[in-house]
């Protein structure tokens, strides 16, 4: 029988295909196990180490807390690696690596910083500082399943899992804490007048919201003036002359972490003869905005919130956790002496949730550290007050979620009694 040459050059391909198939079949049996069960990594993971990146303000305004948020979770995690690393859910020692990003608080370089962290090939984001900033790049990062996790922001966007599905919230909501305050000022049984001064934007308006969910239902408190101001502002004395016109006895200063607004606030406040109690969010009541502005002369009485420790606490700086927050503190980062912003204490506290989430994550994977991340309950980290163990599952709340209300009594803050 003749064979043309089409028919040869067929038999000769068959014939290489079927090599090839017996040669991969030989490959296939010969495979260890592990091999051929291996999930693929996902970006910023291999076997020996993890790369998160933050993006926070670290010039401008907001560059004190920005770099503190950062700072936490560099020290935090100098010296896991330094001890040898952390052993992971799938049996894997790894380091840790953060890179930071500035964003100058300025939202338009934030949602910037998120397409660098893809371009460097980053893991996920986390301890990301800022409202604004957060909620620049969120849609981004929920459409390329990039965990954008425990940011330091109280926004409840970032807690609820149906919008928010590759997100979480580190610190309480703000609506928490403006309720607690109106709570508050509605349960005294004496007549106050609130004079408001809010950030125009998620922050401001979600505080305000809460306090006045608080003071609804209460004849005994009335709001009776509201001033905004934008967070690119350089003064705000115009604003707080006119709010100091009502003569209110109770200043609701609904303000972020922009320490020379803080700063300036309270001293126009000063300056104009206005002496009213003063409620601070957490994120702007640190000593290092108290002082120079010496409100704590001015005002009879300073508020604020908290759901965890603080490190200008005497007793909480001589804790086993104090002392070891401290001298990371001071070894892996440029902070000196006693930090000035909580956030520095709450980055610490969030890199001990992400410490606990990557214990558990059985795979190297984005979406296997976001179900380790979101099942986390009854946990406690360190620096939480009584009561505030950390709890990742409920679909609405961020990782801390407790709020007590606290008096500055002339030297630190003390929890107002009942609360």
């Amino acid at each position: 029988m003749q064979i043309n040459r089409r028919s040869r050059r067929s038999i000769a391909v068959l014939a290489a295909t079927a090599a090839f198939a017996v040669v991969l079949a030989g490959c296939s049996r010969g495979a260890p196990a592990d091999e051929k069960n291996r999930t693929e990594a996902s970006p910023g993971i291999t076997d020996t180490s993890l790369t998160l990146g933050i993006t926070s303000p670290l010039s401008g305004n907001a560059a004190g807390v920005g770099t503190c948020a950062v700072d936490g979770a560099v020290a935090y995690f100098g010296a896991k690696n330094a001890a040898g690393g952390i052993k992971f859910g799938d049996g894997k020692t790894r380091t840790v690596q953060i890179k930071a990003y500035d964003d100058g608080y300025d939202p338009q370089r934030a949602a910037g910083n998120f397409q660098q962290m893809n371009a460097d090939g980053v893991f996920g984001a986390a301890l990301s500082l800022g409202t604004p900033t957060n909620r620049a790049w969120r849609e981004a990062a929920t459409a390329e399943e990039f965990p954008q996790v425990l940011v330091q922001t109280g926004d409840p966007l970032f807690s609820d899992r149906t919008q928010s599905p590759w997100q979480l919230g580190l610190i309480p909501v703000y609506q928490q804490e403006g309720k607690a305050f109106g709570e508050m000022l509605a349960a005294s049984g004496t007549r106050h007048s609130v004079a408001v001064l809010f950030q125009n934007d998620d922050f401001g308006k979600g505080y305000l919201e809460g306090f006045k969910e608080g003071i609804a239902g209460a004849s005994n408190v009335e709001i009776v003036k509201e001033a905004g101001f934008e967070a690119t502002a350089t003064d705000i004395n115009a604003q707080i002359t006119d709010l100091a016109s009502t003569k209110a006895d109770v200043f609701l200063n609904a303000m972020s972490s922009l320490a020379p607004l803080v700063i300036g606030s309270l001293k126009q406040a000063a300056a104009v003869g206005w002496k009213p109690s003063l409620f601070l969010p957490s994120t702007s009541s640190s000593p290092a905005l108290l002082t120079p502005s010496a409100a704590i002369g001015n005002f009879p009485a300073i508020y604020t919130t908290a759901s965890s420790q603080s490190i200008a606490s005497p007793a909480v700086q001589q804790s086993p956790d104090g002392k070891a927050f401290l001298d990371a503190l001071h070894k892996y980062t440029k902070q000196d002496g006693i930090p000035a912003f909580p956030q520095c204490l709450w980055s610490w506290i969030g890199a001990a949730v992400l410490e606990e989430a990557f214990r558990t994550m059985e795979h190297p994977t984005r979406a296997s550290f976001m179900e380790a991340l979101r099942s986390i309950s009854d946990f406690s980290a360190p620096f939480l007050l009584p009561g505030g163990d950390i709890d990742t599952t409920k679909d609405d709340l961020p990782a801390m979620s407790g709020v007590v209300i606290l008096k500055h009594n002339g030297s630190g803050y003390e929890p107002v009694s009942g609360s």
